[in-house]
């Protein structure tokens, strides 16, 4: 038998908390892992306490017809990063890796890009993540935080 490098464990990980997800576009499951040990976890879905798009059988953005990736005030659910991160407590988070995985929720399939959003991107460097890893098709893609912190998108805003 041949073992799974560390990467596709967690990444395996990742990709099962999405099966709890209540998104009716995409699901994401994440984990959060420092030192080889599981810190946290998340998937997408409504607050608790709140009715989910799945309890409701419809999804606000989709019926408005937003483009993915636009909007996000609108949507009821929580990303699955940001599940992950309030789950755990900053001095754990510091130095640590997320491992994130996405599908989509109407076909099953990975989804070819995994990236978090602009609004995860920044919890992830607030909460100390050094590194992202994501499951992107078949393929793994590695993101250095301190990246995204050198890429302030307000730049791109400016006239």
């Amino acid at each position: 038998m041949q073992r799974i490098s560390k990467d596709e464990l967690y990444l395996n990980v990742a990709e099962s908390m999405l099966s709890r997800a209540t998104c009716l576009r995409r699901v994401y499951g994440s984990a959060i892992v420092k030192n080889d040990e599981i810190i946290s976890t998340g998937y997408n879905g409504a607050p608790r306490g709140r009715k989910n798009c799945t309890d409701r059988g419809v999804c606000l953005r989709e019926q408005l017809k937003i483009p993915q990736g636009q909007r996000y005030e609108i949507c009821v659910s929580c990303h699955s990063e940001c599940n992950a991160i309030i789950s755990a407590s900053r001095d754990k988070m510091i130095d640590s890796t997320l491992y994130l995985v996405g599908h989509d929720a109407k076909t099953g399939e990975r989804l070819s890009v995994s990236e978090p959003c602009a609004m995860c991107k920044r919890m992830i460097i607030n909460a100390g993540i050094k590194e992202v890893v994501t499951r992107n098709g078949d393929s793994i893609n590695r993101y250095d935080v301190q990246d995204w912190v050198k890429e302030d998108e307000f730049d791109s805003f400016k006239e």
